[in-house]
């Protein structure tokens, strides 16, 4: 009898330590090793997260699942409307993560309460079929692939048709981190004036080579790659004030690529301002990052 209890008490044992790795492991996907984001006390007025789906001919008419947060103040002002900064995630990623991570619900939830910026919609597509698989932001070879143009023109349309936004490239601003950083850049580039602001956070200017996206022969890889592209497109983007605000870690593989990106662009005369802060390839960085990234667009959106 007394061994029974000691198997019994045993695997109750094991079983709560599978729960707490479990509750554990979660939470480190959810937050990466932060507190859960939470407003802080002199914030009266927070903004509200919704979860919409967008149905995308683009996408072969997919409905993509879309997180919207709500600026604050939002539903107490009905004559008033408000610019849109798209976000799009790395990979592997998810929408969310602009809001449990690197908090940009509480960043704007703040920066409001204290009048330093204006409010925005953040606006956060699921840019894939899965969790796991790669799509780069960009019109694949394969049939219903077309993300670039899901963001690029469904999923603007959709949110200009659903919400009380600035409907014109004067209130867009698009931006991602890590690959949403090299889609938000090479979009930005294949529609140049449809967004007035574009944001990288530690994004890469050389389109990664990938058969399954760009087809066998890579045949898309150049006019995927914004390095590439950006001299051709310079002075629609000189003509629309386009601005571009990015940075790559000081110790990111990637910096070296951004940097010959600045320097094309100030050859160019194209607005931007590029940076690289202390840091890598991180959610640290991202985080540490958010507030200015939110200003930075909140500031040249039409309304700031």
């Amino acid at each position: 009898m007394v061994a029974a209890d000691a198997v019994v008490l045993g695997c109750a044992f094991v079983a709560v330590g599978f729960v707490g790795v479990d509750h554990y492991g979660s939470n480190y996907w959810l937050y990466r090793g932060f507190p859960p984001p939470r407003d802080p006390a002199y914030v009266t007025i927070p903004g509200t997260q919704e979860h919409i789906q967008v149905q995308s001919p683009a996408l072969g008419g997919r409905a993509q699942d879309v997180y919207v947060y709500l600026p604050p103040g939002y539903a107490d002002a009905p004559a008033r409307r408000y610019p849109v900064l798209y976000l799009l995630h790395g990979f592997p990623g998810r929408p969310l993560a602009f809001l449990l991570t690197v908090r940009m619900g509480v960043i704007e939830d703040e920066v409001v309460t204290k009048n330093l910026a204006q409010p925005m919609f953040l606006v956060m597509p699921f840019g894939s079929t899965g969790t796991f698989n790669d799509k780069e932001w960009v019109n694949g070879v394969g049939h219903g692939e077309g993300w670039e143009t899901f963001v690029a023109r469904d999923l603007v349309q959709a949110i200009d048709a659903r919400y009380r936004t600035i409907a014109t490239p004067a209130g867009r601003a698009i931006g991602g981190l890590s690959e949403g950083g090299y889609g938000a850049i090479n979009i930005a580039l294949h529609h140049p004036g449809e967004f007035k602001v574009v944001e990288s956070w530690s994004g890469y200017v050389r389109a990664a080579k990938i058969p399954s996206i760009f087809g066998p022969h890579e045949l898309g890889l150049a006019a995927n790659t914004p390095l590439t592209l950006l001299p051709k497109v310079a002075h629609k983007l000189r003509r629309a004030h386009t601005f571009f605000w990015f940075y790559s870690g000081a110790d990111d593989r990637e910096t070296a690529q951004n940097r010959a990106f600045a320097t094309e662009l100030r050859r160019l005369r194209v607005q931007h301002r590029f940076f690289a802060p202390f840091g890598g390839h991180n959610w640290a960085l991202w985080r540490g990052q958010a507030q200015p990234a939110f200003l930075a667009a909140a500031g040249r959106l039409a309304g700031g």
